[in-house]
């Protein structure tokens, strides 16, 4: 987080559990206005579990979530939403049944006024493939339009924050660019992110910060050109030797 900026979403000492099987362990974050921030992990280290607590469709077990210097611990996740924080689920999950329209309407149902048409004409000049499209359904979408869908989903909330859960899932190399293009542009407008991704490269390439969660809690974090230079981080995330595994590094001394 840049100096001395506050933070727009803060959490503290978060632990969150799938009955009895505790999936994270006080984790914390700060994302400020503006920013861009990674959450890396092997695949059940606890990434989207943390999205998912963050947003309230998981209870916080422990710690504390604020947003814009309000206290949402215990807030629903509609509530959550109508404050600006929003999320892409990981694999999309448009509905497919829909046209894409409706789907982008559907991503105004927890706000408590009508969208504009102004507001959808801004949609379609972001994404020109779905203005093309809106009436079709969201089924016959390639997987890049699909995910870009559930972008444009996610804008019509109004977000102030937005939290990405693999967005690159199943893309292609020159689709995986345009998505993260996209990342990019939308935080060029003051929208902040925080992004789970499975390319640790891109994920950190495209980020200011980064935290890297193993076995639900924090192993690494820092700001994300320094991770890149990290031997520890390269072997565990981008490639190196068997032997340094994400536990053993962690062992080793990395500090929370």
């Amino acid at each position: 987080m840049p100096p001395n900026a506050m933070p727009m979403l803060e959490a503290t000492n978060l632990s969150a559990a799938y009955g009895p099987v505790k999936a994270l362990s006080e984790v914390s974050l700060r994302v400020a206005e503006g920013d861009v921030m990674a959450v890396l992990g092997a695949n059940g280290a606890g990434k989207t579990t943390l999205l998912r607590t963050l947003l309230g469709l998981l209870p916080a077990q422990g710690g504390s979530i604020r947003f814009l210097g309000e206290e949402i611990t215990r807030l629903k996740p509609a509530e959550r939403v109508r404050r600006g924080l929003v999320m892409v689920p990981e694999g999309r999950r448009v509905l497919t049944s829909l046209t894409v329209e409706e789907n982008l309407l559907m991503g105004a149902y927890p706000r408590r006024d009508t969208p504009s048409g102004s507001e959808l004409d801004a949609i379609y000049d972001r994404f020109s493939n779905l203005a093309q499209r809106r009436h079709m359904k969201a089924a016959v979408l390639s997987g890049g339009e699909q995910q870009m869908l559930a972008i444009g989903r996610a804008m019509m909330a109004r977000p102030r924050l937005i939290m990405l859960d693999e967005p690159s899932l199943g893309l292609s190399p020159r689709l995986t660019a345009e998505v993260f293009a996209l990342i990019a542009s939308l935080n060029s407008a003051g929208i902040a992110i925080l992004l789970v991704e499975q390319n640790a490269m891109l994920a950190l390439e495209a980020s200011r910060h980064a935290l890297v969660l193993e076995l639900g809690r924090t192993a690494f974090e820092g700001a994300s050109p320094a991770l890149l230079r990290d031997d520890r981080v390269r072997r565990a995330y981008l490639g190196g030797a068997a032997e340094d595994s994400p536990h053993h590094l962690t062992q080793e001394g990395a500090s929370p």
